[in-house]
Formats: structure tokens, sequence, C-alpha cells
């Protein structure tokens, strides 16, 4: 059957407004001068001590749809053995709220390959050495029908399927307008599906305590995010997070950026760090005594434009990282193949055939233009492949950055000491000369390993090239650089990460961090930094494994990481990252109201009430406030207040009858606006009036 028929089945509408490495043996020689200064410069800068979570073994995933006949053929579980796939997603997207496992049919009538049931997909992961990842039906399955095949998967064949998605965008069922998503139940809202996958956690549950359900969420930024329908008292995620959350393990998110040209698509994703931090705010205020505990993974994702060119590929590597590096632990591809589509040309000059797949599946169009042959891999392949030359489960993802808005940078300290960077230059036009900066970490003077993902390679390049320091990357290129360490590196090689640090008892000024003990070796005392980007500062030291930070910043996100120091001063491995947001002093003599009423993913209404607690009256008041993110603003539309911003930071002063606060909280003064976004939009976490920070309350 033509996949393009099928083209973009999983994806949701955006409404808002055989693989080699080629070994290159001799060393590579330093640019000429002359050839260097015409080489635009970047900086990077990695900071060893920062850092950001090690990676999962689940955390290079994919889907797999059952429209796919290829889906287990020796070829496939070569191909995607190869490319280090750890995570499978079954039985395809949007097809997951239609699929009966046992009939291996779809409601409505949708196309099925033959082979692609579930033992046959199972067979499939377990040849690969990967994991399940499975949508249970919601759209017009029952919670009996998902039991069943808990006790099939994990009973009766012993696969150990751990990861159940309860649906897939259910929220695409209609609710909200938009009705892609199968959903046969009488009632569509959040409350319904939240009550519902309550029942289907405990059906399943009780078949097998160990597995971990999945609640479908909207993403930050994009529709129907904030959305809040006629009669709802909330929008989706807060309906869904207040009535779910002590019965799930984890949230899902797709995430397809919006665009209009190739470069929007690649400088969207670094609005996705800012979209997960605003779902892990929102599960940890919603979900109950449990959201610390409950993780996020993205389900779906591909730059949805071009995805089968080297567009597709340098999203890939960013994306990947930019996800894994706060706090997702798995990201899966759509998909492994998908059908050809509209036919265009990419910034490089090649072709692509619209296929969202991963490998091609040999399609021609009615013009006579057909795609390369029947699993040839498109560049995202290779991307996911780099990934694991980058960083292997247990490795720890580092901080790092560059002075250049095209050229994203990851990086981890590996296992066996070294040190990994991966640099994905955007720019279609331009090589860059790249001088590399690190904090925490010594290299030594050997000359690096280098893989290279270039515009139209079909393999990665591996050289031996430049220092460790400086580098030449290619126009619209994927570079992994692998360091060895120094003789002098100032790294304990024995000594553990602390483990699991907890903030507790955070107010407006103070915030306990708590830690498991360091092992192999001996501890001398333990050092707590702050994170500032790539720089980090030392916020103090403990001899136990506790530290109570000080004179902190009211409303302010802090993000920590703890290490041991052994007998030599050196610093163990980085603990993951432990972020908290300091409250508001409880007795000010002022209090604010932030009320987020609505929104469409494109913006939102919010409303501000202001109350003078102290004992003196105000006559004239000026309330201060920023946005945590640099994706909202206030737009021209607001009421009984006069704002002014100056990017993140606004100012809010009366409109001529609201200016006078009585003493004692005898008035309060309302007023508010529109905002704009452009992708996450936290609340503000503090508010001052007339330069005293107030309490500060959420309504919503």
């Amino acid at each position: 059957m033509d996949l393009s028929l099928l083209r973009g089945l999983g994806r949701r509408p955006r409404l808002a407004a055989g693989v080699a490495v080629a070994l290159v043996g001799a060393v590579l020689t330093t640019p000429p001068t002359a050839a260097r200064a015409a080489t635009p410069t970047v900086n990077v800068t990695v900071n060893a001590r920062e850092g950001l979570g090690t990676v999962p073994g689940t955390a290079y995933g994919l889907n797999q749809a059952v429209w796919d006949g290829n889906m287990n053929t020796p070829a496939s579980v070569d191909l995607l053995g190869k490319a280090g796939v750890q995570m499978m997603r079954y039985p395809g997207g949007s097809y997951g709220d239609g699929f009966h496992w046992k009939t291996t049919t779809v409601s409505g009538g949708g196309w099925v390959a033959p082979g692609t049931d579930f033992d046959s997909f199972m067979g499939t992961v377990k040849a690969v050495g990967a994991q399940a990842i499975l949508i249970a039906n919601y759209g017009s399955g029952t919670p009996q029908e998902a039991a069943d095949w808990v006790k099939y998967a994990n009973v009766t064949k012993g696969y150990g399927v751990t990861y159940w998605e309860i649906g897939n965008e259910i929220f695409g069922n209609g609710y909200y307008g938009a009705d892609w998503e199968l959903d046969y139940h009488d009632s569509k809202g959040p409350a319904a599906y939240a009550n519902n996958l309550v029942q289907y956690a405990q059906a399943m549950k009780a078949v097998d305590p160990t597995i971990k359900i999945g609640a479908v969420v909207t993403d930050p930024g994009n529709w129907p995010d904030g959305v809040v329908a006629t009669g709802d008292s909330a929008a989706w995620n807060q309906t869904v997070l207040s009535i779910a959350g002590p019965y799930i393990d984890f949230v899902i998110v797709h995430y397809y950026p919006n665009h209009t040209t190739a470069a929007d698509v690649l400088q969207q994703v670094r609005l996705l760090p800012g979209e997960l931090a605003q779902v892990r705010q929102q599960i940890n205020r919603y979900a109950g005594p449990k959201g610390p505990d409950i993780g996020i993974a993205v389900t779906e994702t591909a730059s949805n434009y071009q995805s089968d060119t080297q567009v597709g590929g340098l999203f890939t590597a960013d994306v990947y990282f930019a996800a894994l590096e706060n706090g997702v632990f798995t990201v899966d591809y759509w998909d492994t193949r998908n059908g050809m589509g509209d036919v265009s040309t990419a910034p490089d000059g090649s072709t692509s055939y619209g296929d969202g797949g991963l490998l091609s599946s040999g399609n021609c169009n009615g013009d006579g233009v057909c795609e390369p042959p029947l699993n040839t891999p498109f560049a995202p392949y290779y991307a996911l492949q780099m990934l694991s030359r980058v960083a292997m489960p247990g490795d720890t993802l580092v901080r790092a950055g560059s002075d250049n808005g095209l050229v994203s940078v990851h990086a981890a300290r590996n296992a066996d000491g070294g040190l990994s960077v991966e640099m994905v230059n955007q720019d279609p036009a331009n090589a860059y000369s790249v001088h590399l900066g690190y904090d925490g970490w010594t290299p030594s003077g050997a000359t690096p390993t280098v893989y290279t993902l270039g515009s139209g390679y079909t393999s990665i390049a591996a050289s031996k090239q430049g220092t460790a320091s400086t580098q030449v990357i290619p126009p619209y290129s994927i570079v992994t650089l692998k360091l060895r360490p120094s003789a002098t590196n100032p790294v304990s090689i024995t000594l553990a990460a602390p483990g699991s640090p907890t903030a507790s008892d955070v107010t407006a000024d103070t915030a306990r961090i708590s830690w498991q003990p360091s092992t192999g070796g001996d501890v001398t005392r333990y050092a707590v930094y702050q994170q500032f980007g790539t720089n980090s500062v030392l916020l103090g030291e403990s001899t136990s494994t506790s530290f109570t930070a000080r004179n902190l910043v009211p409303g302010t996100a802090y993000t920590l990481n703890v290490l041991a120091t052994d007998q030599k001063g050196y610093l163990s491995m980085p603990s993951k990252p432990v972020t908290f947001i300091t409250g508001t002093p409880r007795n000010s003599t002022c209090a604010v109201t932030y009320d987020l009423a609505t929104g469409w993913g494109s913006g939102f209404v919010a409303n501000i009430s202001v109350t003078n607690t102290g004992t003196t009256p105000i006559t004239g008041w000026t309330l201060a406030f920023s946005f945590p993110a640099t994706t909202e603003s206030v737009s021209d539309s607001t009421w009984n207040a006069t704002f002014a911003g100056d990017g993140q930071h606004v100012v809010v002063t009366p409109a001529g009858s609201n200016t006078y606060l009585a003493a004692n909280g005898g008035n309060t003064v309302s007023f508010g606006f529109v905002g704009n976004q452009t992708g996450a939009n936290p609340p503000p976490a503090s508010f001052t009036l007339n330069g005293t920070v107030c309490t500060t309350t959420y309504s919503s």
C-alpha cells in the first residue's frame, strides 16, 4: 500500500494563530592561516561540573506503525540495531486509539499490514535489544481490554513491557474543536479522560503492579494548551493531573515545531527546555505528593518539515539531547517508515520527498519522482545513530553552549572517563572555526577522534583531526568530538556522583538540599554548585549529606548540583540537577494574586489582583514583575491599569481611578492583560509593590 495515504497519522495539527562508519586514518592538519581567517569563529564552553542527569536505557526511541509491512523484517532488525534504538512505540500514533491487539484490527477500518501483530512486533523489539512502550486503546477500547493486554504481554508471554500510555492525542477528539483522534466516549473533556484513565490504571496494575502508566498532556505554547472550554473550570493539564496524578507514573508530550522555513524549524528546538520546565511545574503543582516522581516522555517528535533531509537530521541531533537534558526519559522519533509526500528542495540543495520516516519506503509519486530504494536511511537515521557516539546509558549529560545561535552544543561525561561534545551547525552556507573551553575538566593534548555527519553524507565519517580546543565544523553538519582526560585532570576516577538530591523546606530565602552519599572512596566534603548558563558558582560546602542555602532571592528559580570531593581535592561526577523556586514572604505588607484565566497556544489571558496588607495606606502605586520565559510578553490589550514592558520585565501603574490602596486589606485593585507567547508561559514567580516583595498566590 502507498504509505503516503497514511502520512501524518499520529501527528497533531498546529492550530495556534546497513550503515558503516568510515575511518580516515590520517591525522588532519589545521587549516592554513588565511583559510582560518576567512572562517567565522564560534566560542563553545563545556562545564563538566553542571550535571543535567544520566542517560537512561530508554533514551533513544522511535515509533513503529502497523501500516508498515516492513516493520518486522530482518532488514529492520539490522538497521534499528545499528542505530542504537532503545525504545519502540506501538501500534503507531493515532492508530493507538483504534487498535485492538487481540485481533490486530483498527476501529473504523484503518489499514493494518500483514505481519505487524503484537507478537511479531515484540520479536523485533527483543531482537534489537530495545524496550517497548505501548498505547492502550482509549478511544475505542476498554479498561478490561487493556488489562487483558497487560496479562498477555507480561504474564502469559513474559515480555516484561513496563511502559503503557493511555491513549494517544485524546485532546484532539473534537472537544476543543479540532477532531482527528478517535474517541467513542460520550463525554470527551479532560475530566472524563482523567476519570476513565484512573479506571484503566487500576485495572492494568491489578494484573501487573510493576507497570508504569502514562497520561496524555498538552505541550505548553501549542494548542490546545491553556484552553478552558465552556463549562470547565481549568485547562487540560491541570484537570488531568489533579484527578489522575496519584495513579500515573509518567506523562506523554508530543513535540512538533511550528514552521514556515527550515531555519525556523531548527531554531525552535531552543524553546523545548522552557516548555518541558513548565510541564514539570504543572506536574509538581497539580499531581499531588507523587508529582516529583512522575516522569516525562516525548513519545513523538520530528522536524515535520523536510524531515528526510539534513534539516531533519540536524533537528534530530538537537532535539533528543535538548529533551534528555531537561528530564525526559525517552524521546521517540516519528516514525520508522512513513511514505512519500510533497517533493521540495532543502536549503542545502538536496531533494525532500516529504517522507517523515527514518528509512525510505521506496515510493514513487504520480509525476514519476521516486524515493531512494526501500530501507535507504535518511539523514535523521544517521543523526539517531550519532547519539550513541555522544552518550550511552549511564553517561552523564553536562552543560554546554555556544555564542552563536546557529551552533547548538551538547556534551556528556562518559563512563570510561572521557568527554564527548556534539556540535550542530544549522548554517547551510558557512563552516565555523570553533574554539572550545572547558570548566571542571582538562582534556589531554592528543588529537581527538571526530565523527562527522555532513550534508549529503551516507554514513558517519570518523577521523583524527584538530585539537581539543580548536575544530572546524562544516556547513549543515553534526560533529561529535571524543576527548580523553589529561594526566592532571581534576576529576576523581573512583568517587560516584552523590545520589538523588532533593530540595525541602523551601522558603522565600532559604532551601535545604539533601542527597545520598557518594561511594567509591573517601569523601572529605560535598560541594554545592549553582548553575548560571554554562557558568557555575560554588554556593557552599558540607561535610554531611545536606546543606542549607541561605540569602536566596525570593521568587527565583535555582538549579543546583552536588559533587563529592576526595582527599586530593578532586571532584566526583556531578549529581543530577535539583531545581526549585523560592517562594515569596508569608508576612509581606502586600499581597498579589495571579490568575491565568485561559489560553490558546499563542496567547493567554491573565488577571492580577493587588492588596495592601500593611498598616499605611498607599496613594499611587507601582507593581513590577518579570516573566520567567523570553517567550511571553504583554500585548497591547490591557485593562484597568497602564502596562509598560522592557522584554521580560513589566511595570504596572494605576489607570487613574484605582490609585488608592487602603491599609489592612481595605480594598483590592484588579486589572489584567492579554499575553503573547511563542512557547512556554510560566507565571511570574514574584511581584513587588513600590519595591516591596509581595506574598504571591496563584488561583489557577
